[in-house]
């Protein structure tokens, strides 16, 4: 990927030196937002169930220190400051051409280990998570390594998954997420996870729709990009993730979507480059 040359975004916050911990506490309202955040803002609720502390409430403090920042990342970090200005560069340019609307830039946050959003606490475990509450991007670095260790490799790869994250933005700013939510509040637990589901293919979609106006305009896409994004997109998919933790797959459990979906979504956003193609909503087959 052709990236070095690009523009630095100045929407980075970096919090990587600071270490941030919760102390014993909480309550119902810590399991609500917990409950919240694994349906409805791109955090699986298969890891809440492992236990690991992803927003927490009630009583539970907060402590925060300062640590040394993790060494051979400052290439991650310009890495993700410049797909962050494409994105930035792309959607602008979007929404002005197709929605006739201008584009508001959310902040990407870098942390080490765990941090606090408008959303709670959450540790580096959950992976890259939107907290639609600030609109910023939360990302621990040493996920890009996590995510090789999946099978998905490449500066392609990582660059999906910030641009996937970065379509969760796109939903608030179009009021999508404001439909999911309220629609979600009068149904089940399968039929809350099978709009999750569609929210998160959306996301996709949206990745690849910028994949498609980034390398237009910009030319960033090399020989064997196009097939890093399309395997990072089938690595993470709900089938095989839960394949390989615990042996089996339960579809009705999915709240990401299945690896062929992941796959159909992103590729169909990167074929077409048009955000009206991306209505996973209505659409018959996911």
């Amino acid at each position: 990927m052709l990236w070095k040359t690009g523009r630095r975004s100045q929407n980075i916050e970096d919090r990587r030196g600071l270490s941030v911990s919760r102390g014993v506490g909480g309550g119902g309202i810590g399991i609500l937002l917990l409950v919240l955040a694994a349906l409805f803002f791109d955090i699986d609720p298969r890891i809440v169930m492992q236990g690991t502390e992803i927003l927490s409430g009630g009583s539970a403090s907060l402590h925060t220190q300062t640590q040394p920042i993790p060494s051979g990342q400052e290439e991650a970090k310009e890495f993700t400051s410049v797909i962050l200005a494409d994105t930035e560069d792309t959607w602008r340019t979007l929404f002005s051409e197709q929605l006739n609307k201008k584009y508001k830039e959310p902040t990407l946050v870098l942390f080490s280990g765990a941090v606090q959003s408008a959303c709670g606490f959450a540790q580096a475990a959950v992976g890259p998570f939107y907290c639609p509450y600030d609109q910023k991007v939360y990302i621990d670095l040493t996920f890009f390594d996590d995510m090789k260790k999946l099978g998905a490799s490449g500066d392609f790869a990582q660059a999906y998954v910030i641009a996937h994250e970065i379509g969760h933005h796109i939903q608030i700013l179009l009021g999508i997420s404001d439909k999911v939510i309220a629609e979600g509040k009068n149904m089940n637990k399968y039929h809350k996870n099978a709009l999750s589901v569609r929210q998160e293919l959306q996301a996709d979609c949206f990745a690849g729709v910028w994949a498609n106006n980034a390398h237009r305009a910009r030319n960033i896409l090399e020989s064997g990009d196009i097939e890093e994004g399309l395997n990072a997109a089938s690595a993470i998919g709900d089938d095989r993730l839960q394949k390989q933790s615990q042996g089996y797959i339960v579809p009705e459990s999915f709240t990401h979507g299945s690896s062929e979906q992941r796959v159909r979504w992103f590729r169909k956003g990167l074929k077409s480059g048009k955000i009206g193609d991306c209505d996973t909503f209505t659409a018959d087959k996911l």
